[in-house]
């Protein structure tokens, strides 16, 4: 085609994936166009895992110091300058931006081009005034909050994941709409701050994708902390009110509405795939508009592949980088890596944190397995008492009729570290008499794990 500049391979999307591609790609000696229309490090860099975990962080040190004569310590009044706070948060962010672009400016034969792409062609992408083209393109262009046309809601003003960042007061009253892993952590974190929080789930009970002992451990742990839930909120609305905005809520009990001066969404994502002129491309999408990808993340067109959030393989950083991985061993390694072999495992960063791996309780049972199960209270962990953080349990779920290791999840103090030590055994496809035999350090969470699994007890 006239006028457009030849590469090997166009990336779109500066996440977690696209950079490391480019890495490889450039290594190997091919020349990378690389296409970001705002931010190098996408969502978990500017306004997802970095910033969030940070504030997290000053979250947790407020509650400590508010607890310190637990431990005999006396700190006195806290408050939290919530400017400092996000000032933190700031330096944090923009260091890691900073690294990586960087990393990216030093890549020999990558260009990176900042501004919106969009296909003309299966193998065009025009970038403003720019026209691009290469025999691969890679999809890595992420998600964005989901904001959903519930009434009300375009007459008044809402945070999502995003504008919270900008946040650098402290709310009075902060009503968060969704009671999943984003609304959750942020709930504690600026219950913590100082603000009354207020949680509207619709469903009857938090982190429905979760085992109901887990969404009722979460629930009590955040309403220790002075967070009030309003579960089974069927009916959603919104409106201006005096002071602040109205949240009509329904619930089968309890007020109608609840008052607050601020509102978070928090209520899922959507994939960034509606305005990149996919259809110039042929590319297809689910009814959600998740770029639709194989076992090796290949698009229905040969030469596009998708990765990361807008694929619909995963919504984490770390599923992110290995869709990279996954690409990256097929197209310049020659190993057959693909995304089914992949096993499901996250964290939900309230404190204590939950730790995540493999099978629920409830999908081993749909899917026919006989479940065993082993189980302690963080109250008979020796290290979570010497640390004053018993809240929560441990959990670990096999299969009875051949000791496979089906999940577990880990709510408690270091949860979100202990669980790797089931992950990894579940990737080394071990069975569970190898997690029985093995001698973990003293005093740590991850001791108990053993113990666990030599009380396993059927599933009832």
């Amino acid at each position: 085609m006239n006028g457009a500049k030849k590469f090997d391979a166009i990336i779109i999307g500066g996440g977690q994936a696209g950079p490391p591609l480019a890495g490889r790609l450039t290594a190997a000696g091919r020349t990378v166009a690389l296409v970001e229309r705002k931010l190098v490090g996408g969502t978990c860099v500017n306004t997802g895992c970095k910033p969030t975990k940070t504030m997290v962080a000053s979250a947790y040190a407020a509650h400590l110091a508010r607890n310190g004569t637990r431990y005999g310590v006396a700190t006195g009044e806290v408050s939290v300058d919530m400017k400092a706070v996000k000032a933190r948060k700031d330096k944090v962010t923009l260091d890691s931006r900073q690294g990586l672009e960087d990393w990216i400016a030093g890549m020999k034969g990558c260009t990176l081009y900042r501004g919106h792409a969009r296909f003309e062609g299966p193998h065009e992408v025009r970038v403003g005034n720019e026209l691009l083209r290469a025999d691969n393109i890679f999809l890595n262009v992420g998600g964005r909050a989901n904001v959903p046309d519930m009434p009300g809601i375009d007459n008044i003003e809402y945070l999502t994941n995003s504008s919270m960042m900008e946040v650098d007061f402290l709310p009075r009253h902060l009503v968060v709409v969704g009671g999943s892993y984003v609304g959750l952590e942020f709930a504690q974190m600026f219950r913590r701050f100082g603000s009354e929080v207020t949680v509207v789930e619709k469903g009857p009970r938090l982190i429905a994708r979760e085992d109901e002992d887990v969404s009722e451990a979460v629930k009590g742990i955040l309403e220790n902390e002075g967070i009030k839930l309003r579960l089974d909120a069927e009916c959603i609305s919104f409106a201006p009110h005096p002071q602040g905005v109205s949240v009509g809520v329904d619930c089968t009990s309890g007020d109608r509405a609840v008052v607050g001066s601020h509102v978070l969404l928090a209520i899922g994502r959507r994939p960034n795939t509606d305005d990149l002129g996919l259809d110039k491309a042929g590319v297809t999408t689910d009814a959600r508009g998740y770029v639709i990808v194989d076992d090796h993340l290949r698009t229905n067109v040969p030469h596009i592949w998708a990765m990361g959030d807008c694929n619909g393989k995963g919504a984490f950083t770390h599923t992110a980088y290995n869709d990279f991985e996954i690409v990256a061993a097929n197209l310049l390694d020659n190993e057959k890596r693909k995304v089914s072999d992949r096993i499901e495992a996250y964290a939900l960063y309230i404190d204590p944190p939950l730790g995540r791996a493999g099978m629920t309780a409830a999908a081993a049972l749909k899917a026919g397995r006989k479940v065993l199960v082993g189980q302690r209270p963080m109250t008979k962990v020796g290290r979570a008492v010497e640390k004053g953080e018993t809240q929560g349990f441990m959990k670990i779920l096999v299969d009875a009729e051949n000791n496979e290791i089906l999940g577990a999840s880990v709510l408690g103090t270091g949860g979100d570290e202990a669980i790797h030590a089931v992950l990894d055994l579940m990737y080394a496809k071990a069975p569970i008499t190898t997690l029985q035999r093995a001698v973990h350090i003293h005093p740590t969470v991850s001791e108990l794990l053993p113990t666990i699994a030599q009380e396993l007890q059927p599933l009832a």
